[in-house]
């Protein structure tokens, strides 16, 4: 949300989106997270919208006539994965561009992975994503069964 709120104010169309990523195992589908997205963006205002696809970024980004890709960065980790695939992207089409935006400072060791892992152990998530997305992570949790109870 942090960079979705920051990225907003940069373009005059904020397109979101949504895919899944193979080397990931998401545990929300792509419909329930474009879901998620849409209940927390409500009330921001700017033209933004929640797409998905399920193609190469740069493919998308031309559909959707994209001239910006807004990425966030975390970490020194993030960076190295992050300057590389701009490089492929920017070989993919060079009329598009890559935009790094750093996360909030309060926000940088948060990652959906350990966020999900310490919901999996029953630990609470709160102070890390919004009350409405650690319910929904809790209704998940509780779905497929929680480790260490």
């Amino acid at each position: 949300m942090d960079i979705i709120r920051r990225g907003a104010k940069l373009v005059d169309r904020l397109v979101i989106g949504v895919t899944t990523n193979p080397s990931k195992s998401p545990m929300f589908s792509v419909d329930e997270r474009m879901a998620m997205v849409r209940r927390e963006i409500e009330g921001l205002s700017g033209d933004i919208m929640v797409v998905s696809f399920d193609s190469l970024l740069m493919d998308f980004a031309t559909r959707e006539s994209a001239s910006i890709i807004i990425r966030g960065l975390r970490a020194v980790a993030d960076f190295e994965y992050e300057y590389q695939m701009a490089g492929m992207n920017q070989q993919l089409n060079d009329r598009i561009e890559t935009v790094f935006l750093m996360a909030d400072v309060s926000l940088q060791p948060i990652a959906s992975r350990l966020v999900k892992e310490i919901a999996i152990y029953g630990g609470e998530i709160q102070k890390f994503v919004s009350a409405a997305v650690a319910e929904d992570v809790r209704r998940r949790v509780d779905q497929i069964g929680r480790k260490g109870s």
